[in-house]
């Protein structure tokens, strides 16, 4: 064989050789970024939005960093019907595979979101169920049933018996009576292959999926997220807002910026932050309220009486308030039982503001009789017409002096600044009704 035939012969075989070790080098690299880290998601104790906001966060994260797999591991009796169905849908739309493993139980809200997942194990003696919404009202029944089977259709599990976990009208022979509100068990679970398999740890659960994987990425909820799940509660949410409303009206009805403003503050900025971290409320219901509270204060020191710009800002304050919650209805129940309480809260506070000695100090409560320079009139009703000058800002209450003495007057509604001439108009008991005038006497 002349050489030169058998050299390129030879350099082929070193190019194929070459090209094998490079493609079987491409293959294991390609192996080696498929089997990526399984990032592990707790779902423990109350569902609330909080933690909605944080399995929001987790799956984008999984998502970006190509994780192998999202491993929920669930251990809840329940909570929020409308945290959870977020959560469903999170997980619905993820593009990474996800695993749901109930390591004690997974009832009712916690159901739903162990029913999302595309595979379900469970721990031996764990349970899942439970899920009959609270209040069990037909309409809410039938919603949440609807939720629960398709859901389960969505993976492939047989839906009637996810009715039967909601809905007590379901009855499936031999596993469910008419009444009965259905739980099953991890074994009972796999006999009727409700659940892919029962195992105790998550290594289990993937090895017998046949997943491959790195390792794990534990998650946990940030101080933050944490945060605004406990302050997003109902219970906490009335109570950040009969603060804030509070504060609001006593910051008014007193002079100068006080304990009552940054109580009222701090409660409203707690109260819409919690809903921007948890996804509930967006930058344009802040702005709504903002804005509210603008045309109000306009309102208040601006425009006299109470006209158009305090009826707007306060359909802006209460329309921001309930845009904030998941419902209408929780939105409505919850402002009417914050303004309620604060109505009752401001007024016992405005009791003990009078009978308190810095009032005292500030509103003259004794008789001043004419040997200490000054004259009083006989009777209120001597003050009407007179003209005197605002002591301090009249919120619409204050001090003015008139007729040489210091009286407590009210406005017609509007705001006066210290300094303002004001005349008396009327005189309704110790009820002194001031209005301001222009005059071309210098203030006194």
């Amino acid at each position: 064989m002349p050489a030169g035939i058998s050299q390129t012969r030879a350099g082929r075989r070193v190019i194929s050789a070459v090209m094998v070790c490079l493609f079987i080098g491409w293959l294991g690299i390609g192996v080696s970024q498929a089997a990526g880290e399984v990032w592990v998601i707790p779902i423990r104790g109350t569902i609330e939005w909080g933690l909605s906001g944080f399995v929001q966060r987790a799956v984008r994260e999984a998502q970006a960093q190509r994780a192998a797999a999202i491993l929920l591991e669930i251990n809840t009796f329940g909570g929020r019907l409308d945290a959870a169905v977020e959560i469903r849908d999170t997980l619905l739309a993820s593009r990474v595979p996800v695993i749901a493993l109930v390591t004690e139980r997974a009832w009712s809200a916690g159901a739903l979101i162990a029913l999302a997942a595309e595979h379900i194990a469970m721990a031996p003696g764990a349970s899942i169920g439970a899920a009959e919404p609270n209040p069990a009202q037909e309409k809410i029944i039938s919603a949440v049933r609807g939720e629960f089977e398709a859901t389960a259709q969505r993976w492939g599990r047989d839906p009637k018996i996810a009715a039967a976990m909601v809905d007590r009208d379901v009855e499936i022979p031999g596993l469910s009576a008419e009444g009965k509100i259905l739980t099953l068990s991890a074994e009972r679970a796999e006999e009727l292959d409700f659940i892919d398999l029962i195992a105790s740890h998550r290594e289990e659960v993937l090895d017998q999926l046949g997943y491959s994987y790195r390792g794990f990425v534990e998650l946990k909820p940030t101080a933050a997220e944490r945060a605004a799940g406990f302050i997003t509660q109902p219970i906490v949410s009335s109570l950040l807002l009969i603060l804030g409303f509070a504060g609001v009206v006593l910051e008014v009805l007193t002079p100068g910026f006080g304990v009552p403003g940054i109580i009222g503050s701090l409660s409203l900025f707690l109260f819409f932050g919690g809903r921007l971290l948890t996804g509930l409320a967006g930058w344009e219901v802040v702005i709504l309220f903002v804005g509210g509270l603008i045309l109000l204060a306009v309102e208040a020191f601006l425009l006299p009486g109470f006209g158009a710009a305090g009826i707007a800002g306060l359909a802006a304050v209460f329309a921001s308030i309930i845009l904030s919650y998941a419902t209408t209805k929780a939105g409505l129940i919850s402002l009417n039982i914050a303004l309620g309480a604060t109505i009752v809260v401001a007024a016992l506070a405005w009791r003990y503001i009078k009978g308190s000695s810095t009032w005292q100090r500030l509103v003259l409560s004794t008789r001043v009789e004419r040997e200490t320079g000054h004259t009083k009139p006989k009777t209120r009703q001597e003050l009407v017409g007179k003209v005197g000058w605002a002591q301090t800002p009249l919120r619409p209450v204050g001090i003015a002096e008139i007729a040489g003495q210091r009286v407590d007057v009210v406005t017609e509604g509007g705001f006066v600044a210290k300094g303002t001439a004001v005349e008396v108009i009327s005189v309704q008991g110790n009820r002194v009704v001031v209005r301001p005038v222009k005059t071309d006497e210098p203030a006194t």
